[in-house]
């Protein structure tokens, strides 16, 4: 507790409440009331840093209350080495979300202000719930606030873009609700810890497995039910897009730790392959794919595609690495890595969606055409999108490197093929995001346009700044994260290998 408060209770109900607050006081005061909600909110969450226990693996600021008694169904939080990272992003993204659109939204201020501080409250419930059914509520009410982002302000196919964002999210979370259901009732609880020793049979496990896989894959998003996030990308705001590639698209990697490795080790393990390759398809395939493309905001899309691409492989390879080794000792640099990978993509996703937003709000155009020779007009401005774009190809030094190291190094220890597919990101990051830099920001002038462009302000390099900040530190200092990582990974590496030896 601080201050007399639930720590998690206030970091889901802040930015909720906040939110409901601004709308209530209208447009004048959106904006300043906005940004004392995000930064008290970010300011409590940092608090989850401070007081953790590193230690141990135990569920940490933990709080239970009965909410429908009859099936015992609680409202139960708590957070471990896995989760708490990731609120502390999430609270931080908004921060610089509400700063992003604080010259650029005219349109309904308060609303959109209000939309993004609720989808905030409501992606922390997601990642503290500890009851089953209050984590399926916030999973599914999160759908809500990003409808109404991009419904409302984005792009000219927004409508499409919106329905087809909603129906994929939605429908597959369907089978994830009915697989929830089944263990409560055979457990006759649904707490999230209690159905990871529910002891379920080779059958059970699949099935349910393979509900937590459509609901999961869809939100990474996994290649082949990838196709709605580019769209949603290009027709979101910048701000739409920030929250969706930093923080939406963690909580599919999220759920596979939470619930799929540690409830159905089994079947996990005997599916492995099968979200392997998923996941060199979307490293491999999705990277030739960004090479084509020629919009900007399209182009990152699907390079977060093959990022997310780094995480599920370096989860699940857990289980090849046990078969070769006989323990899970060793694969413990793999689940890590790809949490490591989570976080910086974070970082970098948001920072180049913020880049295209900059150059989008002077030109109205994410198109790599439109542009040419902006680092003449634009220094400072091309030096930030350099550093993002070299951060997005791994480069040694920053956070974008140290995720994708990590789950390179233990894919040679499973298998070495699958570590060579996995290292052609390398080439292929550095090939399509070097090639959107050559074409936006080098060579001569292209046209009037981009000549009477100006560069960053205050704010603008503000928020640039603090993200350049983070990807360096963790770049060349991640420890600060992966001690926390320790003590969450290493037990639930330990309660994979007892199922599976």
């Amino acid at each position: 507790m601080l201050f007399g408060l639930d720590i998690l209770s206030t970091l889901i109900w802040l930015p909720i409440i906040g939110g409901l607050v601004v709308l209530a006081a209208g447009e004048k005061r959106a904006r300043i009331l906005s940004l004392i909600v995000a930064v008290a909110t970010f300011l409590f969450s940092f608090t989850l840093y401070t007081q953790f226990d590193m230690t141990t693996a135990a569920m940490q600021f933990t709080e239970l209350h009965a909410w429908i008694p009859a099936f015992n169904i609680n409202y139960q939080l708590g957070v471990d080495g896995i989760s708490m990272p990731l609120i502390i992003l999430t609270s931080f993204t908004t921060v610089l979300v509400i700063l992003s659109a604080w010259e650029v939204i005219k349109k309904k201020p308060d609303q959109y202000m209000a939309a993004f501080l609720i989808m905030e409250g409501v992606m922390i419930g997601v990642f503290s719930s500890m009851d089953a059914i209050l984590f399926y509520v916030f999973w599914e009410a999160m759908l809500i606030p990003m409808f109404l982002i991009i419904g409302v302000w984005g792009g000219p196919n927004r409508v499409y873009a919106t329905i087809k964002f909603f129906l994929y999210t939605f429908l597959g979370s369907v089978l994830m609700l009915v697989a929830l259901i089944y263990m409560g009732l055979k457990e006759d609880s649904f707490s999230i810890l209690a159905f990871h020793t529910l002891p379920l049979t080779i059958t059970e496990q699949i099935y349910i497995f393979l509900a937590f896989l459509l609901a999961f894959a869809v939100k990474v998003p996994m290649w082949p039910v990838h196709t709605w996030l580019p769209d949603a990308h290009v027709e979101a705001p910048t701000g739409g897009s920030v929250i969706l590639a930093a923080i939406m698209l963690k909580i599919g990697g999220y759920g596979f730790l939470r619930f799929s490795l540690p409830i159905t080790p089994d079947a996990s393990s005997t599916l492995d392959w099968l979200i392997i390759t998923l996941s060199l398809i979307a490293i491999v395939y999705i990277g030739f794919v960004a090479l084509a493309q020629k919009d900007m905001k399209k182009l990152i899309a699907y390079s977060s595609i093959a990022h997310m691409g780094f995480v599920t492989l370096g989860f699940f390879l857990v289980f090849m690495i046990i078969e070769n080794t006989g323990s899970a000792n060793g694969a413990a640099m793999g689940v890590e890595g790809g949490i490591v990978q989570m976080i910086s993509h974070g970082f970098i996703s948001a920072a180049m969606f913020l880049c295209v937003g900059v150059l989008y709000d002077r030109m109205h155009s994410r198109e790599m055409g439109d542009y040419g020779g902006v680092a003449n007009t634009m220094p400072i401005f091309a030096a930030f999108m350099v550093f993002f774009a070299m951060a997005n190809a791994g480069l040694p030094g920053t956070s974008g490197f140290v995720g994708e190291f990590m789950v390179i190094l233990n894919s040679f220890k499973a298998n070495f093929w699958i570590a060579f597919l996995a290292a052609t990101t390398l080439i292929l990051g550095a090939a399509y995001t070097l090639w959107m830099v050559k074409r936006v920001v080098y060579g001569e002038v292209a046209n009037e346009k981009v000549e009477a462009l100006e560069d960053l302000n205050a704010r603008e390099f503000f928020i640039l700044g603090v993200l350049a900040s983070a990807v360096l530190f963790f770049g060349l200092y991640p420890a600060p994260l992966t001690e926390i990582l320790h003590s969450s990974v290493n037990h639930l590496l330990q309660h994979i290998s007892v199922s599976k030896l």
